[in-house]
């Protein structure tokens, strides 16, 4: 059933309301996760805060979507949207490389963190999160029957599997105190990051990814 007039402007209002929040979201999971991984020498902790701020770049174009659909109710993206996307990809590229050089000069160093607490503490706070956001994403694109949120509470996803990955690096180092699981935790994050990198580009260019974060009929 084709939603009301009234209720398609309520539902645009909760897709602006849940792109700011990830957006702001991100920018607080970034400057927590980067200031006590570079505390406690975690490489993977800080990988994932940085993570979290190209998030927020990508997060920005979705917010400015969302505004825009309010506005003409139209899921095609526009240049701002497209030129977004295009940093996004840039950024996450040049923190891809950053992790891989970083994490093998930690294994070949001998270099471990002092504690991924706070990994533990941040991955379990994340993952609950995101949750939430995915399912509220996925609830109001339904109903809106809008592709483009579907496919961005799709994209959701990989901030919770990325931490899935924190979680299990910092509980790992935590049990053992074995210095290469945080450096594996690190380039595993910088995989993700690699795959988002190329997922954006991709979107820009208008593609359909093939990965599962991307498409946007997957069910959750």
């Amino acid at each position: 059933m084709e939603p009301s007039t009234i209720n398609k402007d309520r539902l645009f209002r909760q897709a602006l309301l849940l792109a700011q929040i990830t957006v702001f979201y991100n920018i607080v999971e970034g400057l927590v996760s980067v200031f006590f991984g570079a505390g406690d020498r975690t490489l993977s902790l800080f990988g994932f805060g940085l993570d979290s701020f190209v998030e927020v770049i990508s997060g920005i174009g979705i917010w400015h979507m969302a505004a825009r659909m309010m506005r003409q109710a139209s899921g095609d993206m526009d240049q701002f949207e497209k030129t977004a996307l295009r940093i996004t990809g840039s950024a996450f590229y040049v923190l891809t490389a950053g992790l891989i050089l970083t994490a093998g000069y930690n294994l070949y160093s001998g270099r471990r963190p002092e504690t991924t607490f706070w990994g533990i503490v941040i991955s379990v706070i994340s993952i609950f999160s995101m949750w939430a956001l995915i399912y509220f994403k996925v609830k109001v694109g339904r109903a809106l029957d809008s592709d483009a949120i579907i496919a961005d509470a799709d994209c959701t996803k990989t901030c919770l599997y990325l931490s899935f990955v924190l979680l299990i690096s910092s509980l790992g180092y935590e049990f053992t105190g074995t210095g290469w699981i945080d450096a594996a935790g690190a380039i595993a994050i910088a995989v993700f990051s690699f795959r988002e990198g190329k997922e954006a580009f991709e979107k820009a260019k208008g593609k359909s990814c093939s990965c599962q974060s991307c498409n946007p009929r997957i069910q959750t």
